[in-house]
């Protein structure tokens, strides 16, 4: 792998994530925010309704690397539905409006796992091995809010959102996203897929390209909101 910026010459996942220290910025009432997306040359974050597909072993390395430099990791209930995540070593949260979850997903089948899922609905959750907190807001999610009782209550400095592309689209609208992760993967997939971001913003959102790596025409590349 080749480190393009800064500082141009050859490293590796580990090494370069090994000085990437998210619990150390703490945003004070929030954690830092980090969001990884993988996206094709024109911009897809989906191929045939999966982002599987997208990226290399080496956008698996770099994923699961992000996860063990984070406390907690987020996703919306649209890529809980598809993607049904596994059981994994930081705290899962789940932002679901309506609280339709895969219950059968292998996440909520492993005694010992912690699960928050921050909901509108007063529906409740179905018994499962994995212990699941609900934190109902009305309404709506309101993920400032949920972002504060993650800092106060979990203890969380640092969370990786993995999307979709709607939960993004809010994050960013709301200005919580520090630290965007892009794997942009050497593919075309054309169609309607949907791209990382998926609804509207108030305005551009400039961002500082903080570092750029490349392995087999494939790029991983680190953005920061100023």
């Amino acid at each position: 792998m080749r480190r393009l910026i800064p500082d141009p010459g050859q490293t590796t996942v580990s090494e370069q994530l090994e000085a990437y220290r998210p619990w150390e910025e703490a945003r004070g009432e929030r954690p830092l925010v980090g969001m990884n997306f993988a996206a094709t040359v024109d911009g897809r974050a989906t191929i045939d309704g999966r982002s599987g597909p997208i990226g290399s072993k080496t956008d698996t390395e770099m994923l699961v690397g992000l996860r063990k430099r984070f406390e907690a990791v987020m996703i919306g209930a649209g890529t809980m539905r598809v993607e049904r995540y596994g059981p994994m070593e930081p705290l899962m949260v789940l932002v679901s409006g309506r609280l339709d979850l895969p219950w059968d997903a292998p996440l909520f089948s492993k005694a010992g796992e912690e699960v928050v899922v921050f909901t509108a609905s007063e529906a409740e959750p179905p018994e499962t091995a994995a212990t699941v907190e609900v934190v109902r807001h009305e309404g709506a999610v309101n993920l400032r809010e949920a972002l504060g009782y993650l800092r106060r209550e979990r203890g969380i400095r640092a969370l990786l959102s993995e999307g979709g592309p709607h939960l993004h689209a809010q994050m960013q609208a709301d200005g919580l996203v520090d630290d965007l992760f892009l794997t942009i993967a050497p593919k075309l997939s054309g169609g309607g897929a949907p791209r990382i971001v998926e609804g509207s913003l108030p305005g551009v959102a400039g961002l500082e390209l903080a570092w750029l790596l490349e392995e087999d025409g494939e790029l991983f590349a680190r953005y920061r909101r100023p």
